[in-house]
């Protein structure tokens, strides 16, 4: 039964972690389509002023934190670190539960 219960779990996680994934791949697709089409439009209309690089930067500075997330690299607050913090939390509220009982 434990055992059942523990391959549903990390059936679950994994499904989640693949879901993150997905939609990293989702961000980062339009992320070159959109820059791809705003360099064009920046060409066409006023190549003089490339305006351009503004929201493809802005963009990729988020692609770039959603990827390290995704893939865990986010070295102060990663899973290790929300483990923690969750333990912390829940500890603390059964000492405020015990003091008032």
């Amino acid at each position: 039964m434990e055992n059942t219960y523990q391959n549903e779990e990390r059936y679950f996680e994994a499904k989640k972690q693949v879901e993150e994934i997905k939609g990293f791949y989702g961000n980062l697709t339009a992320y070159i389509v959109f820059n791809i089409a705003l360099l064009i439009i920046n060409l066409v209309t006023s190549p003089e002023h490339l305006w351009f690089f503004w929201p493809m930067l802005g963009w990729g500075i988020g692609v770039i934190f959603h990827g390290m997330k995704v893939f865990n690299y986010m070295p102060f607050f990663g899973k290790d670190w929300e483990e923690q913090k969750i333990k912390e939390f829940m500890e603390k509220e059964n000492r405020r539960k015990d003091t008032w009982s």
